[in-house]
């Protein structure tokens, strides 16, 4: 496993003997009470398939009934997000989205542009400091590697590699789950090729990528199709890039109709963790921050377990021993995760600018 994996993944089994104490903390009354007057939390791009947001949505319901769940475009990508809450900063209505979940890179860059506000939850410090502001603007809620899902009705060999996926027996079937323009998943989708192509992570891994997908396209392989259950299953994009939660959420989902297999690729193991902000212009900051806390408690953190989703506290909870095996043997073997590459901030930066500056130039394929 690689130092900086190892780093990521040992900061929060370092400070749980000093914060248990904190785990078990309940939101105040007075937050309580403030988010039910407000009575309303609107949340966006959270698809309920996606690390197990339907059940974790379905929760937070059931404790709070007087505030109700608006859910606005469950299939929007990061950089929509991020645009929603510019586009809304005088509205206070149902458009306006409270909080965001989206990849790494669009943290700090929305930080920067003022368009988040700070909180710290109750379980603060036991999420690692490396996927945290230090403010509070932004944190770290969990993470997972890039995979390929297979519908194996149609395609008889797996791809076991990034190598692979250029032979002619995959023509017509490789696809992104995004927009790699704007989707963070897809985004880094092209920095895992860049990478299984021995190049350096950041802006090098992200040109990489680029000159790969363009021999994918070129070659007749790549779909412009953006991949999900539905398209797997219907047989329009037989294999799909995408984050091994969402693989596996929609594998359950599908049951076995198509029978799929989810390959971590052997190069290229690229995890990618998402994070957590709290709209500057939120028009339920109350409802935001118990939403917060909701998704950083040993029940939240068990929901994203449960759709496959490595949560932010993981080793903590494991260490303090709140993790259930079933939930632990539930996920591919370890041994999968001990390649994967945790890139730094910058390089995710790096990567994210050279992807979404020269995809159209590059690659030249409309992924809608």
């Amino acid at each position: 496993m690689m130092s900086q994996t190892r780093r990521l993944l040992s900061l929060s089994t370092a400070m749980v003997v000093a914060t248990t104490s904190l785990a078990f903390a309940e939101p105040s009354a007075e937050l309580i009470e403030a988010a039910k007057k407000e009575g309303m939390l609107t949340t966006i791009a959270l698809p309920h398939d996606w690390c197990g947001y339907g059940e974790v949505i379905a929760s937070f319901k059931a404790k709070y009934p007087e505030i109700q769940v608006n859910e606005l475009n469950p299939d929007a990508g990061s950089a929509d997000e991020i645009e929603a809450i510019k586009a809304n900063k005088d509205n206070k209505g149902p458009q306006s989205p409270d909080v965001i979940d989206v990849g790494l890179a669009f943290g700090p860059s929305a930080k920067a542009e003022g368009l988040l506000q700070p909180y710290k939850v109750s379980t603060w410090d036991e999420i690692p400091d490396t996927i945290k502001d230090a403010e509070g603007y932004w944190y770290g809620d969990y993470y997972g590697v890039m995979s390929f899902l297979v519908n194996k009705d149609l395609v008889a060999n797996s791809p076991k590699d990034w190598a692979d996926l250029l032979k002619p027996e995959y023509a017509g079937q490789v696809a992104l789950a995004g927009d790699p323009r704007a989707s963070n998943q897809a985004i880094l989708g092209v920095l895992a090729a860049g990478l299984a192509k021995d190049a350096k992570s950041g802006k090098e891994a992200g040109e990489a990528g680029l000159a790969y997908f363009a021999e994918l396209n070129k070659a007749g392989n790549f779909v412009p199709v953006i991949g999900k259950s539905g398209t797997l299953a219907q047989g329009s994009t037989p294999i799909v890039v995408a984050w091994d939660y969402n693989a596996l959420g929609w594998a359950k989902t599908l049951n076995g109709n198509p029978p799929t297999e989810v390959i971590v690729p052997e190069k290229g193991v690229l995890a990618g963790v998402y994070v957590q902000g709290i709209s500057a212009y939120a028009p339920h900051p109350n409802a935001a921050k118990l939403w917060m806390e909701h998704l950083y408690s040993d029940e939240g953190q068990l929901g994203w377990l449960k759709g496959y989703c490595h949560p932010a506290r993981f080793n903590a909870m494991v260490k303090a021993g709140k993790v259930p095996q079933e939930l632990i043997d539930a996920l591919p073997p370890a041994a999968s995760y001990e390649k994967a590459y945790f890139p730094t901030l910058e390089e995710v930066d790096a990567n994210k600018a050279a992807v979404t500056g020269a995809w159209d130039s590059v690659v030249g394929a409309n992924v809608q």
